[in-house]
């Protein structure tokens, strides 16, 4: 085909996939991260929109830890896929906090999409350019 030639850097588009997804994530998820329980109550509080209303400072805090850490994880391919399954469900569940909220799918389609690239990179992996292959 027309760009097969680039094949043989699948794996360096990967690290780019993998570094610049997780410098966003890492971005997003550390303030919330550090903000502490107060932040993290109104994070959990999404966890409503799929039927699951205790614990929302535990469910706040596992979402920006996902972000947070899993962005950081994401970057040098650690716990690649573990962090992966984390971001989907995180996503997933922001995603249908915003349809629940009616805010629509424009408001949700950012979650969702970031939930498909995650749940792709389970099945993919992190590549040949990561610290824990």
């Amino acid at each position: 085909m027309i760009l097969d030639f680039l094949d043989k850097y699948r794996d360096a588009g990967l690290l780019i996939l993998r570094i610049g997804v997780g410098l966003m994530f890492v971005y997003y998820g550390a303030p919330k991260l550090l903000a502490g329980p107060k932040m993290w109550e109104g994070l959990g509080m999404a966890m409503g929109s799929v039927g699951i209303t205790f614990l929302p400072v535990f469910w706040g805090f596992m979402a920006a830890f996902s972000m947070a850490v899993g962005g950081v994880c994401l970057i040098f391919g650690i716990f690649f896929r573990l962090f992966c399954i984390l971001l989907t469900i995180t996503m997933c569940v922001a995603g249908a906090m915003h349809l629940k909220k009616g805010d629509g799918f424009l408001a949700a389609s950012h979650a969702l999409n970031n939930a498909i690239v995650f749940f792709s990179l389970i099945f993919i992996g992190p590549g040949k350019y990561s610290l824990l292959p």
